[in-house]
């Protein structure tokens, strides 16, 4: 756990059985602590009855490796974990109505994009946003609001506010009452044409492709 203040940890592999803190502990002890939570845990056990996985997996384990087990078989878990990960943040920036709790991995991460997510719509007209006035809005330190943002999602906080601009400005589009450069100014883009590149370079198509698109497929 003091490793984890002061490194910027990607995954977690506990043995059940260590002396001062079990591997139980420190998997409650990282699911439910705000900083930490999105961590995933792989726990490494020679127990084999089915109510120490379960024990494991109601703490928020993210996966379970008998003992005895292959080096590269506990890799492959590692690396599979880590993939699985990367391809829901990369399935989320390009798809314009995924909501951004389809990256969070625990209740707690649930709650932290959500008020997240609330910071950011609060101000979302408003060209100046960025990660210090979001920081302030969630009462939460910058550095920390940097690490746990780019460990969640993978985007830097910059990122996801224009990731959430542009999810935003695609649920007005999809509404059809407003014009492409009325939603621009409301989603805090002063220029039209930089929403729309943006837009383009975000979800591979321009917000009028992205109108007709969605009414073909309604």
């Amino acid at each position: 756990m003091k490793i984890l203040e002061h490194e910027i940890v990607t995954l977690v592999v506990a043995d059940i059985m260590m002396p001062e803190m079990d591997g139980y502990a420190l998997c409650e002890s990282i699911k439910t602590n705000t900083n930490y939570c999105h961590i995933p845990v792989i726990l490494l056990t020679s127990k084999t009855n089915v109510q120490s996985k379960i024990e494991g997996l109601e703490l928020g384990a993210d996966a379970y490796v008998e003992k005895p087990f292959s080096p590269d078989f506990l890799l492959a878990q590692i690396s599979s974990l880590i993939k699985n990960r990367s391809t829901l943040r990369a399935y989320f920036s390009s798809s314009p109505l995924i909501h951004i709790n389809s990256i969070a991995h625990s209740r707690a991460d649930e709650q932290f994009l959500q008020k997240l997510q609330t910071a950011i719509h609060k101000n979302i007209d408003n060209p100046a946003l960025d990660v210090e006035l979001i920081a302030e809005e969630m009462n939460i330190s910058r550095p920390t609001l940097y690490r746990k943002i780019k460990l969640i999602s993978d985007l830097s906080p910059n990122e996801l506010i224009n990731v959430t601009r542009l999810k935003k400005a695609a649920e007005l589009l999809d509404e059809g009452s407003l014009k492409i450069y009325e939603i621009s100014e409301l989603v805090g883009y002063s220029s039209q044409n930089h929403f729309g590149r943006n837009f383009s370079k975000q979800f591979g198509m321009s917000p009028t492709e992205y109108i007709q698109h969605r009414k073909r497929t309604i």
